[in-house]
């Protein structure tokens, strides 16, 4: 295999297949790291700036130190790292239902693998995080109900673009009932979406949650030669 490009691992999934890429950008030699499952990318290292901003995003809201954070969605691990870099977070869980993908960061395939191993802080849990949210028990098996003051979500490509049908029911009202549910009062609900902002989806979080609203996050794209976008929803439980 050219040393330009290498597959790390390959693996047959329920969900199809998942492999896991490493390459040299043509022209700055920049190493690169892209999940693909199927024929969709979803994660490459060559586009992080919204996923590092989600997390900045949802802690700028809250204060007070020991903050209880779950991230929905491991990917490259950029997001979760992220929420690590801020002291006055307690505890990290970071779901995903890809076992695979968290036996990766394990490993150190992935290079945020090594941040997330080394941080007491963290746990990687292999599950369902959708599952999880209307199961009633929430993320932490070891303490059923248990509340987080952040839950931040990078799974779905965006409230209309799913990864998995079975996914939808987490856009609707009832979805954001339930996972206002595991938030404390005045928790923050943060989502990356690959889409602009949708008014129908923010009209749906704000009929459960307060502050609603969706930042714009821009960021050069070299493959296209101008810049993109990706949205963060965010909203406080009541």
């Amino acid at each position: 295999m050219s040393a330009r490009f290498q597959e790390l691992d390959y693996r047959q999934t329920p969900l199809g297949e998942l492999s896991l890429r490493r390459r040299l950008e043509p022209g700055t030699g920049r190493e690169i790291h892209e999940i693909k499952l199927n024929e969709e990318f979803l994660m490459s290292s060559l586009f992080t700036v919204a996923e590092v901003e989600l997390a900045h995003l949802a802690l700028a809201e809250l204060s007070g130190d020991s903050l209880n954070v779950v991230v929905g969605g491991l990917g490259l691990g950029y997001t979760a790292q992220t929420v690590l870099e801020h002291s006055n977070v307690g505890s990290l869980l970071v779901v995903d239902a890809l076992g695979e993908v968290i036996e990766w960061h394990q490993q150190g395939l992935i290079p945020a693998g090594r941040t997330l191993a080394a941080d007491e802080r963290c746990q990687l849990v292999h599950g369902d995080f959708f599952a999880l949210t209307r199961s009633g028990e929430g993320f932490d098996a070891a303490a059923p109900g248990r509340l987080f003051d952040a839950i931040v979500v990078d799974i779905d490509h965006s409230p209309r673009h799913l990864l998995h049908p079975s996914n939808a029911d987490f856009y609707t009202a009832e979805g954001a009932q339930r996972l206002a549910a595991l938030l404390t009062p005045g928790g923050v609900f943060a989502l990356w979406s690959n889409d602009p902002p949708e008014d129908e989806y923010a009209a749906t979080l704000a009929t459960v949650f307060t502050d609603v609203r969706a930042e714009v996050v821009t960021f050069p794209n070299p493959l296209q030669e101008r810049d993109s976008t990706n949205t963060v929803y965010l909203a406080r439980r009541r």
